[in-house]
């Protein structure tokens, strides 16, 4: 054994690999006697994947990228109040007002690509933009230059040069800090979600599926969409190269601004007018505007990501149900819940075995069954409960959903490339796919 695992006998070689001799003594001996394996399988025990290991790094990875993304916000916040502050300093409410005023005409203008209104604007079905999309801050909250006394009286920032240093910091690690203009007084934030980087493209699948309770596949549709989002308008001068599979099945359509004979013959998404950008800022969608949309819809239950079985029984008084899923190798599904409707009934159900965690809603009676993580390693699962006696039509529709980070369509973004020269702009790319209405009927 120790051969296999060190290279060399001596004491500094087997002290290198301690630990991992030490787990494989642990697989060959159990409570002082040995086990009947080869060095092959302990080979194959040691370096077995652990499934509570990936949840718990998935969970980690989770709470960093929350605690990254809190770090940003605040830090945008304070270094906007400080450069709200100095605006009220030197020039007061009125040069506020008229900054304000003449940042709102050029966001107008800047959102249309062409001026006979042909652009990504408001007439188009892609997307649409209004004036509360430009406030940067919920209602109710105020300027400092509308509220500060005078006098100085107001609240004061504290440590701005300590601030500053962490945000110069920030910057020097590549970071992007985004320091967006403050409302007018009265306008209010919509619900878009703030970018963190200079140019944002997005691949989201919405995904439609009805299963039938008995088995079969009543109907998957599934509507995809790549967006694009950018910050700033200098950067909307770019072509986006993209790559694409076989995709039987699928029906694309690109925007109307876009240049489809230059899509169709290198699969690049650029503009008819290459002298306008794209438009910058905030969009009525909070994925940004949409470049290229298409649709699928089969019949082919072998392409559903998740099936569910559910099995109602009546023993006596009571009524057992059974219920378990089957999810496919094609997709990794996270932060799955499955709602189960339940009669009227006055105590929670009583849950025999459940691979995963359930809760009971009492507001709307609905069990839900939820499971973090679903992979190869726990493809299927079950869950058992019993209710008061019931009609097994009670248990129906069960609704399901999840997210994914791999689509149906075979879709990727290559590269980003620069109208005006240059080295390749940075940009950051996800790819998601979410249930929209998910049932078993």
């Amino acid at each position: 054994m120790v051969p296999e695992y060190s290279a060399s006998l001596d004491e500094e070689g087997i002290c290198r690999m301690a630990f991992e001799l030490i787990f494989a003594f642990d697989e060959v001996i159990s409570l002082g006697h040995k086990e009947n394996v080869t060095i092959a399988q302990v080979k194959q025990y040691c370096e077995m994947e652990s499934h509570e290991e990936r949840l718990h790094k998935l969970i980690m990875q989770s709470k960093i990228n929350e605690t990254k993304d809190v770090m940003k916000r605040k830090a945008s916040e304070i270094d906007k109040s400080k450069i709200d502050r100095n605006r009220s300093d030197k020039g007061g409410l009125m040069s506020l007002q008229s900054s304000m005023s003449t940042r709102i005409e050029n966001g107008f203008s800047d959102m249309s690509i062409s001026g006979s209104g042909g652009g990504f604007g408001s007439n188009s079905s892609y997307g649409s933009m209004d004036l509360d999309s430009f406030s940067s801050k919920p209602k109710g909250r105020t300027t400092t230059a509308a509220t500060a006394p005078s006098k100085g009286l107001g609240m004061q920032l504290g440590k701005a040069q300590k601030t500053n240093q962490f945000l110069e910091s920030l910057k020097a690690e590549g970071e992007v800090i985004v320091e967006d203009v403050q409302p007018v007084v009265g306008q209010s934030r919509g619900s878009v979600p703030v970018a963190t980087d200079p140019i944002t493209l997005t691949v989201e699948e919405k995904l439609n599926v009805v299963l039938k309770r008995d088995g079969g596949l009543n109907n998957l549709e599934v509507q995809g969409t790549l967006a694009l989002q950018i910050l700033q308008k200098d950067d909307g001068f770019i072509q986006v190269q993209i790559e694409t599979g076989a995709n039987k099945g699928f029906q694309f359509k690109t925007h109307p601004n876009i240049n489809k004979e230059l899509y169709s013959k290198e699969n690049l998404l650029g503009l008819k007018d290459p002298s306008r950008p794209f438009p910058a800022g905030p969009t009525g969608d909070a994925l940004g505007v949409g470049l290229v949309k298409w649709r699928m819809q089969s019949a082919d239950e072998t392409l559903v990501p998740l099936s569910i079985n559910c099995w109602p029984s009546i023993s006596g008084g009571e009524t057992y149900v059974n219920i378990e899923y089957e999810a496919s190798k094609m997709f990794d599904l996270q932060n799955v819940i499955i709602s189960i409707p339940l009669p009227a009934i006055r105590d929670p159900p009583t849950v025999n075995q459940v691979d995963g965690d359930w809760r009971y809603d009492s507001r709307r009676s609905v069990l839900e069954w939820s499971i973090l993580l679903i992979d190869n390693s726990n493809s299927s699962g079950s869950m058992e409960f019993v209710v008061p006696k019931a009609d097994p039509s009670a248990f129906f529709p069960i609704d399901v959903r999840f997210t994914a980070a791999r689509t149906f369509c075979d879709l990727k973004v290559a590269s980003v490339l620069p109208l005006k020269g240059g080295p390749p702009p940075k940009f950051a790319y996800r790819t998601q796919m979410v249930t929209e209405n998910y049932q078993v009927v």
